[in-house]
């Protein structure tokens, strides 16, 4: 049954849904980036290694994926309402904990509370929409909107950051986050309607349990393992659980009489190229902020708010393609936008290989505008073809389900690609100190201490004489694990273009053209050309 709270009119309920919709989406990833580039600051003052900062990270991404899509069929059953309104409370606890912390334990656990509102708020932005805007081709404007207030959040958060981090300590970049939530919260109270899934759904608890296991065994293994060693007892049980739990997942949505992701969603071609793509193609993007955000502090020696302005390129070029390709998209096929933008983020980040300690401002801001015109070129469509590859009544399960393996290829970014930098980095450090003049006990101590403390701990060691010598070779050796990295995320969202060239073909559609009521327990209209199939 579908439930819709009074309003003065369907117009007044669908604004008010797009406005809480954004709102939404921009509190949710409001601490990505303002974390991101304060994690030198972080560092520094918490004394934390390379592997607690990619945790830093990962305690805010892994809620996000292994809840998604709970909060999803939580929405479904209990009214979406509710749960965008615990989302909110979710996100203002997190942050409120996080501004107070004075380990990097604690800011571990702020963050896990952030992202588990993070977890809570984007199926639910997605299906909100999905309910207010039914016809596929005007839910895709409506999408981009949504699509662009994630990337103005990721905008913001950097500037922030930095005029904080140029005043004060780094808790207090978590200080906006604890009010913007709790206004919105007040205002979506009154003005948000309510629904539900048009029919009934239970809580799928073995799927729930498994998941996240499977998921947080993963990371922990991934990143465990490229601190130490892979062959750790403790990383191969993790991954082994990762693997064992992950099959559990799978056999219980089959055996399932309502499973919170629908296996058969993955017989349309395009769910299953979208979430592939979402999954990997944030795997390479998050990463890749992870390691620019380092590269901005550790070799270039930036402050943050210097490191922000060049961060912003990426997200201002992404917020000013996003809304043309979102009113493209009934015009120019899904697979086309989807594909070229791939393809232009790979060689963005190609071309970001040659940077160096010394690269300009200039010459590395056209690399990040390029990433960011790609960026923006995927990821409306990508949002919008998830949701529209599949029957009406099962779009917020396919929000849900397309969030959550995007979350998990974010979750695994800094992990994959901070084990990378750290075993390159480490392994051609004391090469690069050689080179440098630097040998005998020093070198060794330098060396001992990037094991023992990640890259970081080296810029505080008390070298004398050495001192710059031994940060020129420093900043040499995590150039060169950045440049594997890149090279790894560029072939990556080659393959994530690869996969939507040949999954996502569009097909021409015998459905009716008019469009379901809001509420109506039917598929969405399917245009020629659109690129859903095997529904």
């Amino acid at each position: 049954m579908n439930v819709t709270t009074p309003a003065s009119g369907p117009t007044d309920r669908r604004a008010a849904t797009l406005v809480m919709a954004c709102l939404g989406v921009f509190v949710a990833y409001l601490p990505v980036t303002t974390v991101a580039v304060s994690l030198p600051a972080v560092q520094a003052a918490l004394n934390a290694s390379t592997a607690q900062l990619s945790w830093v990270q990962d305690a805010f991404v892994l809620p996000m994926a292994a809840f998604i899509l709970t909060a999803g069929v939580f929405g479904d059953v209990h009214g979406r309402k509710k749960v965008f309104l615990a989302g909110l409370l979710f996100a203002a606890a997190g942050a409120a904990v996080a501004l107070s912390a004075q380990s990097v334990q604690v800011l571990w656990i702020g963050q896990a509370l952030a992202g588990l509102g993070a977890a809570t708020l984007l199926p639910t932005t997605l299906a909100l929409i999905s309910h207010a805007v039914p016809d596929h081709r005007e839910r895709g404007k409506f999408i981009g909107l949504w699509a662009t207030s994630l990337m103005a959040a990721l905008a913001i958060g950097p500037l922030i950051a930095g005029v904080i981090l140029d005043h004060a300590s780094w808790r207090w970049i978590y200080l906006l986050s604890v009010p913007v939530p709790l206004i919105a919260l007040g205002f979506a109270g009154r003005l948000l309607p309510d629904s539900r899934a048009p029919h009934g759904r239970r809580l799928d608890w073995p799927g729930q349990l498994t998941a996240t296991l499977s998921i947080t065994a993963l990371v922990y293994g991934v990143i465990e393992g490229g601190a130490g060693s892979f062959t750790d007892v403790k990383v191969m049980v993790a991954l082994f659980t990762a693997v064992v739990a992950g099959v559990a997942f799978v056999l219980a949505e089959r055996r399932g009489d309502s499973p919170m992701l629908d296996l058969t969603l993955f017989r349309s071609p395009a769910f299953t190229a979208t979430t592939l793509v979402a999954m990997i193609t944030f795997l390479a993007l998050i990463g890749f902020f992870f390691l620019l955000s380092l590269y901005f502090g550790l070799v270039q020696q930036l402050d943050t708010l210097q490191a922000a302005w060049r961060l912003l390129m990426v997200t201002a070029a992404a917020i000013v393609v996003g809304q043309p390709v979102g009113r493209l998209m009934h015009r120019v096929s899904p697979r086309v936008l989807i594909t070229g933008g791939l393809l232009v983020i790979s060689g963005s980040m190609f071309s970001l290989t040659g940077v160096d300690a010394d690269t300009s401002f200039t010459s590395i801001a056209w690399r990040l505008a390029l990433l960011g015109l790609g960026i923006g070129t995927v990821l409306t469509p990508m949002t919008a073809t998830a949701v529209a590859s599949v029957p009406y009544q099962q779009a917020g399960m396919a929000a849900a389900g397309n969030n959550a393996f995007r979350q998990v290829g974010g979750a695994l970014g800094p992990a994959v690609l901070g084990a990378l930098l750290t075993t390159k980095a480490l392994d051609a450090l004391p090469g690069h100190l050689t080179d440098a003049g630097v040998t005998g006990a020093t070198q060794r101590s330098i060396v001992s201490t990037a094991d023992a403390g990640g890259l970081g701990a080296v810029a505080h060691m008390n070298l004398g004489a050495d001192t710059g010598r031994a940060l020129g070779a420093l900043g040499d050796s995590f150039l060169d694990g950045m440049r594997l990295c890149l090279i790894v995320a560029g072939a990556l969202t080659l393959l994530a273009a690869a996969v939507c060239a040949l999954l996502l073909r569009p097909r021409q559609a015998s459905a009716p053209t008019t469009a379901p009521t809001a509420g109506a327990a039917t598929e969405a209209p399917v245009a020629a050309g659109d690129p859903v199939a095997n529904r």
